[in-house]
């Protein structure tokens, strides 16, 4: 009876790896362009004793605004498109709002993976070689 949801969810899941491994294929991209636009402000920073954790916050502060505002405009949409869809069942479930707080941490937690390569090669490197021809 379910066979078309079966399917349906493996098409769904594959789709969704291909998404996640090219939106992490833009935010590492982003996170290295914005690294390389601050080098000489990084490095000027951390001359003046700014520490590891300090970098890194100030590097993923913009991932973290446009998560915030992805889950923001996502949520309420994924609420209306699942409960449309849990409708046609006989037996139905509530959505509770912890699935989607969830999600969104998961989310989060692959973008900081994604973007603290770069942002920890950037905190620990050497403020003089980005100072140097200044």
């Amino acid at each position: 009876m379910y066979r078309a949801e079966e399917r349906m969810g493996r098409l769904a899941f594959y789709f969704s790896i291909l998404a996640i491994f090219i939106g992490c294929m833009g935010l590492f991209g982003m996170s290295s362009y914005a690294a390389e636009q601050r080098t000489k402000e990084i490095g000027i920073r951390k001359v003046l004793g700014a520490t590891v954790p300090n970098i890194l916050r100030l590097l993923s502060r913009e991932v973290l605004a446009l998560i915030a505002v992805s889950f923001i405009i996502a949520w309420p949409i994924a609420y209306y498109a699942l409960n449309r869809w849990l409708q046609n069942f006989a037996y139905r479930i509530n959505l509770d709002f912890s699935i989607f707080i969830f999600a969104g941490l998961i989310a989060l937690a692959v973008a900081m993976l994604t973007i603290s390569f770069q942002s920890i090669k950037v905190a620990l490197a050497n403020p003089v070689k980005s100072l140097k021809y200044e």
